[in-house]
């Protein structure tokens, strides 16, 4: 079987470019004595913006593995694929984040859910949680609200991962089931119960992605009570080890955090649960490396300066457009996002102070972050443009990339210091 290690990142690479220097800050990490996974990510979604294929996806990350003479494990994932998605990640993918959170709330067959319920009586009542000074507390209302609520979802899960399975082999691809990018947040609770209804679907998921309370946008910093989170994370972890004893899942099962990128509020909470359950964690830091190869450009100046002007200007221009599919994970508030032609004035230093995340730096401005965020698709309309530059100050772009996911998620996440 093909198995996920305790830490791994989800590092996505929009435009394929960055697996080098994405792979030398997991380097980085094993030198400071940790192990982290690389998992190249990137969904059908974002395929269709830039004209790009899932075979790209892997011949990078093998590239980069090649050059840099990575020894462990690594993975490309079809990001959240569905069954009308799925056979184009096939030939190219050995991770799987099956999305069923479109099937959320859509009713199941009344005689399923019944016989759910017959089937999980041991999930009624007061569940102690190993390793945890809580417990859960499922009444039979919620077991069947709860079934009702997901069981169609999961069963749907089920059809993709045997989809899979079916074309690659039992065993030889990593399944993740994600439910994150839905409206409410999944309880501790409702997470033990959908584990034994995946179980039932005789779907071994290594990884889970929950929709965890509080707001997970785009880029920037967790919105929320972030005590409050860490005994929410704390109580999932301790699902997942109970619905590993109880229901025979996969015993290196883990929660995925989606929108993972630059939650440093959280980042301290997560490590702590990690130790106090030595539970492993996927964190999933998507869009980061896009911004930093902005980030990249403008610090280099002259033409690259220029065209994160231009991509800024456009973006602005078509702001609406591109928030609409991410409304879910975006806070924007355009009263806070500068004019183009405030924007075309502005040195090196005031670009990058108002991109990069650093909340002590007093030009950081978020909104422009997420709107750049989601505006990788007016990068995607340079075409050749963009890439060149790229190319061309391929060590300024690098070393972003690579500092940003070593400095301020490896080491704050998985080694548990300070962000630097």
């Amino acid at each position: 079987m093909i198995v996920l290690d305790k830490f791994s990142i989800g590092v996505g690479d929009r435009f394929a470019r960055q697996a080098k220097a994405q792979l030398q800050a997991c380097i980085f990490a094993g030198k400071a004595g940790v192990e982290v996974i690389p998992v190249w990510n990137k969904s059908n979604r974002e395929h269709t913006i830039i004209g790009s294929e899932p075979a790209s996806v892997r011949a990078a990350a093998d590239a980069a593995v090649a050059q840099l003479g990575w020894k462990l494990p690594y993975f490309c994932d079809a990001d959240h694929i569905n069954l009308s998605t799925v056979d184009r990640f096939l030939p190219a993918c050995d991770f799987f984040t099956i999305d069923v959170a479109d099937f959320i709330g859509i009713a199941a067959d009344p005689v399923s859910v019944d016989q759910f319920v017959k089937r999980h009586t041991e999930l009624l009542g007061a569940i102690p949680l190993h390793g945890s000074d809580g417990t859960i507390e499922i009444a039979p209302a919620l077991l069947r609200g709860t079934a009702a609520k997901f069981l169609f979802a999961i069963q749907e899960a089920g059809k993709i991962y045997r989809r899979i399975e079916e074309a690659k082999g039992k065993d030889s691809f990593v399944a993740e089931i994600s439910m994150d990018e839905t409206d409410s947040a999944q309880t501790p609770a409702e997470l033990l119960i959908l584990l034994a209804a995946i179980a039932d679907e005789a779907i071994p998921i290594q990884t889970i992605a929950p929709k965890f309370s509080g707001r997970f946008n785009k880029g920037v910093d967790y919105v929320g009570d972030a005590a409050q989170f860490g005994r929410e994370l704390a109580l999932d972890m301790a699902a997942l080890g109970h619905a590993v004893r109880t229901y025979g899942l996969p015993s290196n099962l883990k929660l995925s955090i989606h929108s993972g990128s630059d939650k440093f509020s959280i980042y301290p909470a997560i490590h702590a649960a990690m130790r106090q359950f030595s539970a492993g964690v996927h964190l999933k830091t998507a869009g980061t490396t896009w911004l930093e190869e902005v980030i990249g450009l403008a610090e280099a100046g002259g033409d690259g300066l220029a065209l994160a002007k231009a991509l800024y200007a456009e973006a602005f221009a078509h702001a609406e457009e591109l928030s609409a599919p991410y409304a879910t994970v975006i806070d924007i508030d355009p009263a806070k996002l500068p004019a183009p032609r405030e924007v075309d004035h502005w040195a090196s230093s005031q670009f990058t102070g108002a991109l990069r995340h650093n909340p002590k730096c007093s030009s950081y401005n978020p909104s422009f972050r997420q709107l750049l965020h989601v505006g990788f698709k007016v990068a995607a309309k340079q075409g050749n443009r963009f890439l060149d530059l790229l190319d061309a100050n391929r060590e300024v772009v690098a070393r972003n990339v690579a500092e940003n996911l070593s400095a301020r998620h490896i080491v704050p996440v998985f080694l548990g210091r300070s962000a630097s």
